[in-house]
Formats: C-alpha cells, sequence, structure tokens
C-alpha cells in the first residue's frame, strides 16, 4: 500500500475523532443551556408568584411588616441575580427561599391566614415550584458534571481547551438554605 494513502487514511480517522468529540462536547453544552433554562422558567414562576403571596398576607399582617419586606427585598435581589451567573443566581434564590420559609412559619402564627383558600392556593403552587426547582437544579448539576468530566478527560481535554470548552458552575443550595429560619414575633 503506498504510504501517502496510509498517511491520509491516518489524518482522516483522525480528523473523524476530532469532530465526533467536538460535536459530543457541543451537545453537552447546549443540554447545560437547556437544563439551565428549566431553572430559569421555575424561578421566574416563582418570582411570579410571590407578589400574590404578599398581597394575599398583607391584610392580615400588618405589624409583621419587616417579614414582607425581606421577601419582597429578597425577590427583587433574586430576580436581579438571573444575570449574573448560576452562582450568584443561587445564592440570591437561597435568600428568597429563606424569606419565603419566614413568611411561611408567621403564616402559622395566624388561624384567619391559614383558613384562607387564596393563602392556602399559593402556599401549595409555591411548594409545587420549589419542588420542580429542586428537580430542574438536579438535572443541571448533573449535566454540568457530565459536561464537566467530559472536558476533563482524555482525549476531550485535548479538544477542549483550544476550542473553547471551559468549566461550567454548579448551581448550588447553599448550606444556609437547609436551615430551618428562626421567627421571633414582636
Amino acid at each position: 500500500m503506498n504510504p501517502l494513502i496510509v498517511v491520509l487514511i491516518v489524518v482522516l480517522i483522525l480528523a473523524a475523532l476530532v469532530v465526533a468529540i467536538y460535536n459530543g462536547l457541543v451537545q453537552r453544552r447546549l443540554r447545560i443551556d437547556e437544563a439551565f433554562a428549566q431553572i430559569e422558567v421555575q424561578l421566574k414562576r416563582r418570582h411570579d408568584l410571590i407578589p400574590n403571596l404578599v398581597n394575599a398576607v398583607k391584610g392580615y399582617m400588618g405589624f409583621e411588616q419587616d417579614v414582607l419586606t425581606q421577601v419582597t427585598q429578597a425577590r427583587a435581589n433574586a430576580v436581579a441575580a438571573g444575570a449574573q451567573g448560576p452562582a450568584q443566581q443561587a445564592q440570591a434564590e437561597n435568600v428568597l427561599t429563606g424569606a419565603l420559609r419566614s413568611l411561611f412559619a408567621v403564616v402559622e402564627n395566624y388561624p384567619d391566614l391559614k383558613a384562607s383558600t387564596n393563602v392556602l392556593e399559593l402556599q401549595e403552587q409555591l411548594t409545587t415550584t420549589e419542588n420542580q426547582i429542586s428537580f430542574s437544579r438536579q438535572h443541571y448539576n448533573a449535566t454540568v458534571l457530565d459536561y464537566n468530566t467530559s472536558i476533563a478527560t482524555f482525549p476531550n481535554a485535548l479538544i477542549a481547551g483550544p476550542f473553547g470548552f471551559t468549566k461550567r458552575e454548579f448551581f448550588d443550595a447553599e448550606p444556609e438554605a437547609a436551615e430551618v429560619p428562626v421567627v421571633q414575633l414582636r
């Protein structure tokens, strides 16, 4: 066999391998973008529900204005953090989760609020949305782990660096988001 043909076959095989690896990395990167978009959909739903909940409880909780202000401010910060990347957005969302937990803890002290159909429906919708956010976050983080592993392992690492594939951040829940809030009524 002609040495030129052998070299040409080896070059074609290597080119096909590079193309396959590159396409696989692009697919993984696009899966991350899609998974993050799913988180954003659920966060937007939560952000849209919060003003309704605040308005529903506002009349009952006149002297608990601090809690309502915290929830409103945390929501505004979470909405603003959306453009700052997963780490900053996760941090802002965790603060919002804590503020909502404080609000729900305070609601428990108001029998009229606990009996309000509107408040109960909003709480149920928020709880469902929180579960969906949790599942979306898990899916996103699993996708990021797959991608980050892929760009760090051989032979993909040889392709990832030169073609601009960089490590992605996880959408982590902060440890304080798992803590039960302390509510002190005046």
